[in-house]
C-alpha cells in the first residue's frame, strides 16, 4: 500500500490544481509534494498528471484514480482524525481565521471556558480582516463574512447584522436631534472610504416598519477613515455623528458611551456566518468549536442583539 502522504499529496493536487496549493493545505513545500506524486506515478506506472506552468490536469488514468481513492482516502482521514483525542477529549491545534476587532470584541471573551472545558486543544487563532481559503490556508475554521462557499465548505449563520446611526453624548449636547434622515447632513460625520474601492461609502436608511427607504446626502465630513474600528473610536471622543455596523457599537450603546440616532431606521449589511470543512466526521478539535460558538452565541443572544429592528 502506498503511504498515505503520497495520497493525500495527489488527491490535493487533483483539487486544488496545483502542487503549490495541495502545499498549503498539507503543510509542505511545492517541492515535496511533486515528489511525492511523482513517487506514486513510478509505483503505479502511469502519468496522473499532465503538467504546464499554470496548472495540473488529470489524465485518464488520473481521473479513474481519483475517482477509487478519493472516498477511500477520506473515510480513512476520518478515522485518523477520530482518534485525535486524549483519554477522551479532544486535543491538537485549532486553526481559526476572525475579524480583528469581532474577533477580540466577540470571540476572544469566549476563550476562558473553551479552554477550561477543553484543555488539550490549542488555539491557532488570526485575527485579520483579509479574506482566506479555508481549505487551501489549512483553518480548521473562520468567523466573518464574504468567503465564497465552494463545495468543500459549510456556512452556519450567527446573525444578521444591522448598521445604525450612533453619537457621543457630548457630541450631541446642544445640538438638535435628528428626526428624519435628512436631518444627518447637518451634523459633521465620520465616513468609512472602502479600501477596494477607495470610495466614500453613502448613508443609505431603511424605515424598520414601514420599509422606505432613503440615502443621505452628507456634505460635511469631520473626517474619513478607512476601518470601522476607528470610526467606533473616534464617534467615542465626541468627534462626530458615524453609520456602523452593530458589532462595534453595541458595547457603547449598553453603556450610554453611545446614543442611538433615528432609532426606527437602519441599514443591512449581510451577516456574521461560521465557515468550517464539508466534512462528515469532523476532527474533534473542530466538531467542539463549532458546538460552543453555536451554543454560546445562541445563549448570549447574539442574533437578537445585532439587529435592531
Amino acid at each position: 500500500m502506498e503511504p498515505l502522504n503520497h495520497l493525500e499529496s495527489f488527491v490535493q493536487s487533483a483539487e486544488g490544481g496545483s502542487f503549490s496549493t495541495a502545499a498549503r493545505r498539507l503543510g509542505l513545500t511545492p517541492a515535496a509534494v511533486s515528489k511525492n506524486v511523482a513517487r506514486l506515478e513510478a509505483r503505479l506506472g502511469m502519468r496522473l498528471f499532465q503538467r504546464s506552468t499554470r496548472r495540473l490536469t488529470l489524465t485518464e488514468g488520473g481521473e479513474r484514480f481519483l475517482a477509487q481513492i478519493g472516498p477511500a482516502l477520506a473515510t480513512l482521514q476520518a478515522a485518523v482524525a477520530g482518534v485525535d483525542t486524549d483519554d477522551g477529549q479532544p486535543t491538537g491545534t485549532l486553526k481559526v481565521s476572525m475579524g480583528q476587532a469581532f474577533g477580540r470584541e466577540h470571540v476572544l471573551p469566549m476563550m476562558g471556558d473553551f479552554l477550561t472545558r477543553y484543555p488539550g486543544i490549542v488555539p491557532d487563532w488570526h485575527f485579520d480582516n483579509q479574506q482566506v481559503d479555508l481549505v487551501g490556508e489549512g483553518f480548521d475554521a473562520a468567523i466573518g463574512g464574504g468567503i465564497e462557499l465552494s463545495a468543500g465548505l459549510v456556512a452556519r449563520e450567527l446573525s444578521r447584522i444591522h448598521v445604525v446611526a450612533v453619537a457621543a453624548p457630548a457630541y450631541l449636547k446642544g445640538r438638535a436631534m435628528p428626526v428624519r434622515p435628512a436631518d444627518l447632513a447637518a451634523l459633521d460625520t465620520l465616513l468609512r472610504r472602502s479600501s477596494p474601492t477607495g470610495r466614500l461609502r453613502s448613508w443609505t436608511l431603511r424605515h424598520r416598519k414601514s420599509g422606505e427607504e432613503a440615502t443621505v446626502d452628507l456634505p460635511r465630513p469631520r473626517a474619513i477613515f478607512n476601518d470601522p474600528e476607528a470610526i467606533a473610536h473616534a464617534a467615542l471622543m465626541g468627534l462626530g455623528a458615524a453609520m456602523l455596523p452593530m458589532p462595534f457599537v453595541e458595547r457603547g450603546l449598553r453603556s450610554g458611551e453611545l446614543v442611538r440616532l433615528l432609532p426606527e431606521w437602519h441599514q443591512e449589511t449581510g451577516a456574521v456566518w461560521l465557515y468550517y470543512p464539508s466534512k462528515k466526521l469532523l476532527p474533534p478539535k473542530t466538531r467542539v468549536f463549532i458546538d460552543f460558538v453555536l451554543a454560546r452565541f445562541r445563549d448570549e443572544h447574539f442574533a437578537q442583539r445585532m439587529q435592531v429592528a
